[in-house]
C-alpha cells in the first residue's frame, strides 16, 4: 500500500515572485493608460511652457523663463484669486447644503433613502452642458425666477441674474453638489449612531454631541467632498462662460482662451502648470490628514 507523503511546501522566494508577476499583470492595462494619456501629455505641456510663440502661433523650440514670469503680472494673480475665491465660496456652500443633506439620507428609512440618494445621483444622467444651459432659462430676465418674484410683487422690475458672479456661483454650486453629498453619504452611513445615545445618556446635548462625537468622526469625508469639488471648480471654464460670460474670467477660462483664441501654447501650458501645482496643495494636505488619522 503506498504511504501517503506530504507535498513540499513551495518556496516563500517563488512565491512571492509569482504573486509580483500577477500584480504587475494586472497593473499593465492602467499603466499603459496613465502613460498614454496622462504622463506623455503632462511632460509635453510642461515642455511647451519653457519655449517661445510662434509669430502666427505654434512653438519656437528656444528655452525661456517669460512665460513663467509673465504669471506674475497683476491681471493674471487677479485671475487666479477670483478663481480661488469662487472655489472656495461653492466648496462651502456645498458643504453647508450637502452634510445635511447627507445625513438626512443616511438616516432616513427605506425605501426614502434608496429614492433621495437616486435624486443625488440623476443630474449625471444628463450632460453637464445641457444642465448648465437650463440655468439660463431660470435666470435670464424673462426668467422663471423673475416671473416669479414679479407675481409675488416683490420685485418691480426684473433682476439682473444672469452674467452675473451670482450666476456663476449658483451654477457651481448646482453642479458640483453631488460630489460633496456622495463622500459625506458613504461616511455618515458606516457611523456607530449607538454613540450618540451614549453621549445623551451622559449629559451631552445636540450641539455638543454634533461637534464632539459626529463631526470629528466624519471628518474624512468632509475632507473627501471637499476636495472633490474644490478641484474641479479651480479649474472650471464651462459655467464661468456661459453664465458669468465675459464679466466672469477664471483660470479655467484663460487657459481655454490661450491655447483656442490666443494661440500661445507656451503661455496657456506655464497657465496650466501653475494651476496644477496650486490644486496639489489640497491633495497634500489631505493624503496628510488621513495618515494621521490612520496612525
Amino acid at each position: 500500500m503506498k504511504m501517503w507523503q506530504p507535498q513540499e511546501k513551495q518556496p516563500a522566494s517563488n512565491l512571492e515572485k509569482s504573486q509580483l508577476k500577477k500584480l504587475l499583470i494586472l497593473l499593465f492595462p492602467a499603466t499603459i493608460w496613465l502613460l498614454i494619456f496622462f504622463i506623455i501629455p503632462l511632460v509635453i505641456v510642461l515642455i511647451y511652457s519653457f519655449l517661445e510663440r510662434g509669430t502666427y502661433g505654434g512653438i519656437i523650440w528656444e528655452f525661456t523663463l517669460d512665460n513663467y514670469q509673465r504669471l506674475a503680472q497683476e491681471i493674471y494673480w487677479g485671475i487666479f484669486w477670483r478663481s480661488l475665491f469662487f472655489a472656495f465660496i461653492t466648496t462651502i456652500m456645498c458643504l453647508l447644503v450637502g452634510y445635511p443633506l447627507a445625513y438626512l439620507i443616511a438616516t432616513i428609512r427605506q425605501p426614502w433613502r434608496n429614492v433621495l440618494l437616486m435624486l443625488v445621483i440623476i443630474p449625471f444622467w444628463t450632460n453637464f452642458l445641457v444642465r448648465t444651459y437650463a440655468w439660463i432659462v431660470l435666470l435670464r430676465t424673462e426668467g422663471v425666477f423673475n416671473i416669479a418674484l414679479q407675481s409675488l410683487q416683490l420685485t418691480d422690475e426684473p433682476l439682473t441674474l444672469l452674467f452675473t458672479p451670482f450666476a456663476v456661483t449658483i451654477g457651481l454650486v448646482y453642479g458640483y453638489l453631488p460630489f460633496m453629498v456622495l463622500p459625506l453619504y458613504a461616511t455618515i452611513e458606516r457611523f456607530n449612531f449607538s454613540l450618540l445615545e451614549a453621549a445623551q445618556d451622559l449629559g451631552a446635548n445636540d450641539l455638543r454631541t454634533f461637534f464632539r462625537i459626529v463631526l470629528p468622526l466624519t471628518i474624512r469625508g468632509i475632507f473627501a467632498g471637499c476636495l472633490l469639488v474644490f478641484i474641479p471648480v479651480f479649474g472650471a471654464f464651462l459655467t464661468p462662460d456661459i453664465l458669468g460670460g465675459a464679466k466672469t474670467i477664471m483660470v479655467g477660462n484663460l487657459i481655454q482662451n490661450q491655447f483656442l483664441k490666443a494661440r500661445n501654447w507656451p503661455f496657456g501650458s506655464a497657465l496650466s502648470i501653475a494651476l496644477m501645482m496650486i490644486v496639489l496643495i489640497p491633495v497634500i494636505i489631505y493624503f496628510h490628514v488621513s495618515e494621521e488619522k490612520n496612525n
